[in-house]
């Protein structure tokens, strides 16, 4: 429950602390007093949006911190999931800077917005003037009935279920597209691959072949060029070799008696045994080289082929024609073989939706179970609070298509008039009965909801008299299982707390300022008399203050 609430530089506040207990408290004060400035505080403590202009004092930071007993709210997995050290008396905290800025902390540690409010939600509910309005939208109404049927585990495992149903349709509905585009794409990929398989393409090769077409075009040339070297070396009587051969001979027959002629000898033998080897090699090269036209011709489309496969898939080597055959073999494959996997996808799908239907089925058969009891429950309330023909039905109505919430589209339906027809909630109820009808529903949901705290922020609006009385007895009674926060303007709902709080405004001699007070038993007398006859307490409302505060 909310333990304590401290607020330093707050709009008109310069400074306030106030304790809270448990039970029923209620908080008054004049039009213009603050009350709507303290709810504005806790907001922000909770994790609302904070704004620099809130700042009473531009030039320091607004502190604003609350105090909670959470022992019996299960709440270590938060503090667990969040690394955040759990404290049975957990301190909340916010910062606004100067600069616009904020700051967030649980137990001293600092946290983002969205943590602070997403604890806040699990330790609070406040009942704004406008959440009136709510009480018509699909998804508060679906809350209501979960939450008092106790359906938190099963919708979690719906909805863990949904999400994954979600993702293998949206998983099932991108291979679809990719294979329908690939599938398109298709015969393009096999006639490039087609081309590129019919072309046998070997690394390396593209070389090798311009080399052999580069001798076999000039076969004629390079024919002639060898014979004539051929026989330059070793044909005719005057050859090179032939002349070698002599001075070979001519040098061996003085060599024991000149002792130079022995390197001489050995150089020209020499040069003798390679000229003839040479020789002998460009006779062979000679007789190796052919005139082939038909060689030349497939050479040239071989050739003409490669260069064209270049050209299209804009490369300049067999080797990166050959990654490009392998990439579309890839390509073609995958889109052969996407079949098998949309079909795979698709059981997937099926039993995932079976899931999501039995977990839909479960969740709906548990708010058919209690949508009587919710009726009856409201019905009775609503009749105690002056609507003696109330009539209120939940519709529930099972859609084919799976939402978040499930597959039900409920509805509240509400009459006042005896034999009228209920039609939806915000389209027929007035604004006292909406407020009625509101706190009838947090009357349902308080004995089944985990929730420590609930503030009610004029929630008796559009009503008086023995109405007031009524919802203040139904407050009363809620504050046996939560703690309840009222602010109200009706001194009969005022009478009921067990502690009363008054919000004032004054005026020192530099500012005027907002400030909160616990009343003792004789201000609550005074203060019930002036909410009853105004400002010029008389001895009647005196005695009518007292009459309902011992009431």
């Amino acid at each position: 429950m909310l333990q304590s609430i401290s607020i330093q530089n707050y709009a008109l506040i310069t400074r306030l602390e106030i304790e809270f207990s448990d039970g029923f408290s209620v908080i008054t004060g004049e039009t213009g007093s603050g009350k709507s400035i303290l709810l504005g505080a806790l907001s922000l403590v909770l994790g609302q949006r904070a704004e620099a202009n809130v700042l009473k004092d531009k030039k320091q930071k607004c502190i604003i911190e609350s105090s909670f007993s959470i022992a019996r709210y299960k709440l270590e997995p938060f503090f667990d999931d969040n690394e955040l050290d759990y404290e049975e008396e957990t301190l909340l905290r916010r910062e606004i800077l100067p600069n616009g800025k904020s700051r967030a902390f649980i137990n001293d540690s600092p946290v983002s917005a969205k943590i602070l409010k997403d604890l806040g939600l699990r330790l609070i509910d406040v009942h704004s003037q406008n959440q009136n309005l709510v009480i018509g939208s699909f998804e508060y109404q679906v809350g209501i009935v979960d939450t008092y049927a106790g359906n938190s585990k099963v919708l979690k495992k719906y909805q863990e279920y949904f999400d994954q149903f979600q993702k293998l349709k949206q998983e099932l509905r991108k291979q679809e597209e990719a294979a329908a585009k690939e599938k398109a794409d298709l015969d393009y990929f096999q006639f490039q691959l087609e081309q590129l398989t019919d072309a046998k393409l070997v690394a390396g090769e593209q070389v090798e072949m311009e080399e052999e077409l580069g001798t076999l075009t000039h076969a004629e040339e390079i024919k002639s060029g060898l014979v004539k070297a051929y026989e330059n070396l070793s044909e005719g009587e005057f050859s090179v070799v032939t002349q070698l051969k002599e001075a070979r001979n001519a040098i061996s027959q003085i060599q024991n008696v000149y002792t130079d002629a022995k390197s001489f000898f050995e150089r020209i033998d020499s040069t003798y045994i390679e000229l003839q080897d040479l020789a002998q090699e460009l006779d062979r090269s000679n007789e190796s080289i052919e005139l082939d036209p038909s060689r030349i011709e497939f050479l040239n489309q071989k050739l003409d082929a490669i260069y064209s496969l270049q050209q299209k898939h804009h490369v300049s080597s067999v080797e990166e024609l050959i990654m490009i055959r392998e990439e579309l073999i890839q390509k073609i494959d995958k889109i052969v073989s996407s079949d098998d996997f949309i079909e795979d996808l698709k059981k997937q799908l099926e039993i995932q939706e079976e899931l999501v239907l039995k977990s839909a089925e479960k969740l709906t058969n548990s708010r058919m179970k209690v949508i009587p009891a919710i009726e009856k429950t409201i019905v009775a309330q609503l009749v105690q609070l002056g609507i003696p023909n109330a009539n209120f039905k939940v519709d529930i109505q099972i859609k084919e298509d799976f939402q978040y919430l499930g597959r039900d589209y409920l509805s509240f339906l509400f009459c006042a008039n005896k034999n009228g027809h209920v039609e939806e909630v915000q389209k027929v109820a007035s604004g006292g009965e909406l407020s009625r009808l509101m706190l009838s529903i947090k009357y349902l949901v308080s004995s089944s909801t985990a929730l420590p705290s609930i503030v009610f922020d004029e929630i008796d609006t559009g009503v008086s008299g023995e109405i007031a009385d009524k919802m203040g007895t139904m407050m009363n009674k809620m504050a046996e299982n939560i703690q309840v926060i009222s602010i109200t303007h009706l001194p009969q709902i005022a009478g009921k707390g067990k502690n009363h709080y008054m919000v004032y405004k004054a005026d020192d001699e530099l500012e005027t300022y907002s400030n909160i007070v616990l009343l003792d038993h004789q201000s609550r007398i005074e203060e019930l008399a002036k909410m009853l006859s105004g400002a010029d307490l008389t001895q009647a409302a005196l005695a009518n203050a007292k009459v309902l505060l011992d009431n």
